[in-house]
């Protein structure tokens, strides 16, 4: 949020096309936008910074990352809210998550949740030690939480994880006063089968804004980025220092003799479970029709 994003205003919340636009001095506009945005493909997203002619939308500065699914820009992160049982963890479905946070450019984050039911050490020890921030949350350790404060301070987040892993918790832990209930209809946050689905920022108490909309309930590859192949091993930051070293120049780092991957891969260097995530994202990405693109 820093540079000059800050001296203009930011759209936090859309709905059936009108706008709530908050200044940089904290200001709330209803707005509308321009129809000319549209017709130049330039449909406002929340979380974009735009420029106001009145309570009218007549610029869209340009973004540092979108996610069209739901419709945000201009993400510093993306929380991934990991439980520790009820439901397991899903790795797949993690590495997932890390490849699109890295190939948008937003940094990920995994809280890790429901600690006083299972051990997280394993799941701790692998993603710190290829480089992925990651905080255990323990309500029974008030520090663990000041410590998520501290991740979502001064930060646009987005919040995401599969259904049961303890997301509306977490979030009233950090701001009880977004008042969610659990296990619930979600009255303050949209999240029920009759009220209208949009996308919104919520303001957090000690500064950040949060985005936790019915479009994270799970977590969809295909919702969030197509990935081409080519481009997939840039998304494994872990990679980075063996591509390039191949034997082969297009090597898909998958199964081929001398690729310096999947040495690393067999040193241990490289975790297995990630390499695998890998291969997977990769035959799935072969199917990418030209269309989809």
């Amino acid at each position: 949020m820093a540079g000059t994003s800050q001296l203009h205003s930011m759209i936090i919340r859309s709905v059936r096309g009108l706008y709530t636009v908050v200044s940089p001095d904290g200001v709330l506009t209803e707005a509308t936008a321009r129809g000319v945005l549209r017709k130049r493909g330039q449909e406002p997203y929340v979380g974009d910074y735009v420029r106001l002619e009145g309570d009218i939308i007549v610029e869209v500065l340009p973004r540092r990352n979108e996610i069209i699914r739901p419709p945000l820009a201009n993400l510093d992160q993306l929380c991934f809210v990991v439980s520790m049982c009820e439901p397991q963890p899903n790795l797949r479905l993690l590495d997932k998550f890390i490849a699109v946070a890295a190939f948008k450019e937003i940094r990920p984050l995994l809280l890790l949740t429901k600690l006083d039911l299972a051990s997280y050490e394993t799941i701790y020890v692998l993603y710190h030690s290829i480089g992925i921030p990651i905080l255990p949350v323990d309500y029974r350790d008030p520090a663990t939480l000041t410590a998520v404060r501290e991740a979502f301070r001064g930060r646009v987040s987005a919040l995401t994880g599969n259904s049961g892993a303890g997301k509306s918790t977490l979030l009233n832990a950090l701001d009880d006063s977004l008042a969610i209930p659990t296990g619930e209809i979600s009255r303050k946050l949209g999240r029920g089968r009759h009220t209208t689905r949009h996308a919104q920022l919520y303001p957090l108490e000690g500064g950040g804004y949060i985005a936790d909309t019915p479009g994270f309930s799970t977590f969809e590859t295909m919702r969030y980025a197509i990935i081409r192949k080519e481009e997939l091993a840039g998304c494994f930051t872990e990679f980075a220092p063996y591509v390039g070293k191949c034997r082969f120049h297009d090597c898909s780092h998958t199964c081929e003799k001398g690729c310096a991957v999947l040495e690393a891969v067999e040193e241990g260097i490289i975790p297995k479970s990630r390499h695998e995530s890998y291969v997977a994202m990769y035959e799935e990405a072969r199917q990418i029709r030209e269309w989809e693109l």
